[in-house]
């Protein structure tokens, strides 16, 4: 397991979970070793206040702007302190959070995107549109800065394989803007084949989920890889896997947490 003194951090969609599943997902994602936790797909919805109440409980920081009413959005879970990160998107603001955290090197910051999905309709490819550019127009140049942007981003790159047709350019565009931008995909620095974070009932796959390091944060990446267990196990979690990034970077402002599997038992412990 990686050390808690370090900066990892974790991608996981959470596929909006009933309070069921989200306890199930709450005993695996509080056994990670990554002290920074980007969870998308959430909801207003009981199973996203579970999770977010039993991390808070046991002291985390939880950074959680409620989607409104059949929307969805991004929570940033951490063991390490946080100052809220303004990210600047206007347009569906909750699925672009952001929060920063103090290094032996600076200040980290690191953003949790979950782009929307569409379908074939003109309304759904304008909303996922308009979200992208936003998007490309307001957040940070790569050149500048420690940061890591992550989350599952509904996008493929151009080169990915298979090629779906279904797939247009304006998709393709934003993914090639993080380059563009002085981004480098954590996940391809290190790996050049095909593999996927979510696989469709036909067997179809797709890399989704995506991490992307500025350029000063470049020379501390470790590692960065795909966590397939929690969408191939029997009784999975989600139907995404998750992506983990491994910074060699040293955090320094750690909060007093608990188990949060725990919080509940021991709430009632003091009664």
């Amino acid at each position: 397991m990686t050390s808690q003194s370090t900066c990892d951090v974790l991608t996981f969609n959470l596929n909006n979970p009933a309070c069921a599943r989200a306890e199930r997902q709450l005993d695996y994602l509080a056994a990670r070793p990554e002290p920074v936790l980007v969870l998308t797909e959430t909801a207003d919805s009981a199973g996203c206040d579970l999770l977010e109440s039993r991390f808070s409980e046991a002291g985390y920081s939880v950074t959680f702007p409620r989607p409104g009413r059949g929307e969805r959005g991004v929570m940033i879970v951490s063991r390490l302190e946080t100052r809220p990160l303004e990210c600047g998107v206007g347009y569906l603001p909750h699925r672009a959070v952001g929060v920063s955290v103090d290094t032996g090197g600076g200040a980290l910051e690191v953003v949790g995107l979950y782009v929307p999905s569409r379908d074939a309709t003109e309304s759904k490819k304008e909303r996922k549109r308009r979200f992208l550019e936003e998007c490309r127009q307001v957040l940070p140049s790569g050149k500048e800065g420690a940061r890591v942007i992550l989350g599952d981003f509904n996008v493929l790159e151009p080169g990915h394989s298979p090629r779906y047709r279904f797939f247009q350019q304006f998709e393709y565009d934003f993914y090639d803007w993080f380059g563009q931008a002085g981004y480098a995909d954590a996940f391809r620095t290190h790996w050049a084949g095909s593999e996927y974070s979510w696989v469709g009932r036909t067997g179809d796959g797709y890399r989704y989920d995506h991490a992307f390091v500025s350029a000063p944060l470049l020379g501390e990446l470790l590692g960065c890889s795909y966590v397939h267990e929690p969408r191939t196990m029997d009784d999975r979690l989600t139907d995404h896997s998750a992506l983990t990034v491994r910074l060699a970077v040293a955090a320094t402002t750690p909060r007093l947490v608990t188990d949060p599997r725990r919080a509940e038992e021991s709430a009632l412990a003091l009664f």
